[in-house]
């Protein structure tokens, strides 16, 4: 959703009339696009010299913005008012004449002539597409990350989001290398021996240069447009307050949570100090992979309105020059991207959310091996939290493996059910939506992307509701798909997602990850040991009463003996990690085993 660092080949959107989406899209700040503090000419032939009690205004710096608040409403009531003129057009002919529709068709009659000429006849999905387009890029952005939420929004309107388009026409050089020499406080002839002023690409926040630095070195400048992060810090506060009028009247579909989800993306997005972070941890991620490599960040010629970074050359995993590429390099490239795609997911829990084949680049080189992929444009990522992390490995692993009711239950485990959610008919269902997949598999390759989509998409029938970054994650699988697909039309997905995903595991269950992690948790462990003697104290005084027949005191005895028996083992595997003797570790994990077995 980024500006790519690299060449693009697609070209401006325009919309349906021709008109570009930046003609009518006036500044937050300043309405419709001119400063508020401009006296027109016809005022000024008319008043002579200006007098500053006449050109005192102390509301000006507020109108542009009362101007944009109102046009956001503007279409936000066009909107709802359009859907229903749509709905009622959609009803079937024998509901259209009938007595029970009266009302809903006197309404729309009424409504549509307060509704745009060109877009009272477009059914809803396209409406909602025109509206964002038409309001500019803050709502541009917000369409696409409504686009991935096929867990919350209908098929029909997420397909139709999926042609929104992030492109401007680029600003002038010379607006660029202005903002280039203010950031970096130099001229640009001494920060680099050249720019090229043909932007490599340009969308709706920033717009991409390559350049050359004097020590030869190739680089890309990635320059915000001016004005834009008030442009779009302005649209995110309007948007947080018609979230929530929108989450009132349409609870169903969490327009309040995907505002915040796009919220806090896009402030980052704007800052490309972010960015240079994104790129240096994946840097850090990778670094024992030689054959996946992310762009070196020049952090003395950066800010957070200016990014330098290194230049990828190399082919598009989507240009024809891929088919030069011998049948090894070929499968070598499906390898490398299946292997960083699922490590950056489900060992990492930090990918790129924003991964098309536009954001890929193939580095061939002398020989087969030395092949290398690049990713580039890392300013929108995804994290998973830990517990999340380590759910989704073991969700994708059952899944590769057809284990379809434990994949169902961990993918359970991960969602936030809602009001009057249902979640075992959810997990019925995802059970057999992914068993109808996977037996489909045994006549051919299936989308492993397309079964978790659908699953997600499961989740707003049963209002069970998941994270933004699930939905990213499978924009991340569909990209390792489609690419591995172009390059191998008979490429088994599930076969190379087992191969990965069976080292991953591998590596999570080693001893010796298994032991780091322990001692990253040594100081809660200890705590729980210190506390030991005194649970072991009322553990023995419990067991002496249970053995005198006696009805048991205590309701929450089982409990009890549960959280004994699982100090005891913890203190146990506390004293075996910290080199403890064994005569302390094993007693404990005795006293601990026979805790358990007598507390079930």
């Amino acid at each position: 959703m980024g500006t790519s660092s690299q060449p693009e080949d697609t070209q401006p959107g325009r919309l349906e009339d021709g008109k570009h989406p930046s003609e009518e899209f006036p500044s937050p700040l300043l309405g419709d696009g001119q400063p508020e503090d401009t006296v027109s000419s016809s005022d000024r032939a008319g008043s002579g010299q200006s007098s500053p009690f006449t050109d005192f205004d102390p509301l000006a710096p507020y109108r542009g913005a009362v101007r944009r608040f109102f046009t956001v409403w503007r279409h936000v009531a066009g909107l709802l008012m359009g859907g229903h003129i749509a709905y009622v057009r959609s009803l079937p002919e024998v509901q259209k004449t009938g007595v029970r529709s009266l009302g809903k068709r006197m309404l729309a009659a009424i409504l549509t002539p307060f509704v745009r000429s060109d877009l009272r006849d477009l059914p809803f999905p396209m409406q909602l597409r025109r509206r964002l387009e038409i309001l500019g890029p803050t709502f541009t952005k917000l369409g696409q990350i409504m686009a991935i939420r096929e867990d919350l929004l209908p098929e029909v309107i997420t397909q139709e989001l999926d042609s929104l388009m992030d492109h401007l026409p680029p600003i002038p050089f010379e607006q660029v290398e202005t903002i280039i020499e203010r950031e970096l406080d130099h001229s640009a002839d001494t920060l680099f021996q050249a720019i090229d002023p043909d932007p490599l690409g340009a969308a709706s926040i920033a717009q991409v240069h390559r350049a050359t630095t004097h020590d030869g070195e190739d680089v890309v400048l990635k320059v915000i447009k001016p004005g834009i992060r008030d442009v779009v810090t302005s649209d995110l506060k309007l948007l947080e307050f018609f979230g929530g009028f929108l989450q009132w009247l349409l609870p169903r579909y969490q327009p309040k949570q995907i505002i915040e989800e796009f919220s806090a993306y896009t402030k980052r997005e704007i800052d490309f100090d972010y960015e240079a972070d994104h790129a240096e941890i994946f840097s850090a991620n990778f670094q024992d992979v030689p054959g996946v490599v992310f762009p070196d960040v020049y952090r003395e010629l950066s800010t957070g309105d200016v990014l330098t970074m290194e230049y990828l050359g190399g082919i598009r995993p989507n240009s024809q020059a891929i088919f030069e590429l011998s049948e090894e390099e070929r499968q070598r490239v499906i390898d490398l991207g299946a292997s960083a795609i699922i490590r950056m997911l489900y060992k990492d829990g930090f990918f790129h959310a924003d991964l098309h084949a536009g954001n890929l680049k193939i580095l061939p080189g002398e020989r087969p091996d030395d092949l290398r992929i690049g990713f580039i444009d890392l300013g929108m990522v995804g994290r998973f939290r830990a517990d999340i992390k380590r759910r989704m490995l073991y969700y994708y692993y059952a899944l590769v493996h057809g284990d379809v009711e434990s994949a169902a239950r961990h993918l359970l485990d991960m969602a936030r059910v809602g009001e009057e959610g249902d979640p075992q008919g959810f997990r019925r269902a995802v059970s057999d939506m992914a068993r109808h997949f996977l037996m489909r598999s045994k006549q051919g390759s299936i989308s492993l992307a397309q079964v978790i989509l659908q699953s997600l998409s499961l989740g707003a029938r049963y209002r069970i509701f998941f994270p933004v970054e699930m939905t990213l994650m499978v924009k991340a699988l569909v990209t390792f798909e489609g690419v591995g697909r172009t390059l191998d039309p008979d490429l088994d997905v599930v076969a190379v997602s087992r191969r990965h995903v069976q080292r991953i595991f591998r590596e999570r269950l080693n001893p010796i990850t298994l032991g780091s992690e322990m001692l990253n948790n040594a100081p809660e462990l200890v705590d729980v040991a210190l506390k030991l003697p005194q649970l072991l104290t009322s553990g023995v005084a419990h067991l002496e009463e249970s053995l005198t027949d006696q009805p048991p005191s205590d309701p929450l005895e089982g409990v009890r003996s549960s959280v004994i028996a699982g100090s005891c083992i913890i203190g146990g595997v506390v004293a075996a990690v910290q080199g403890g003797p064994l005569w302390l570790s094993i007693p404990l994990f005795v006293i601990g085993g026979g805790l358990a077995v007598w507390a079930r």
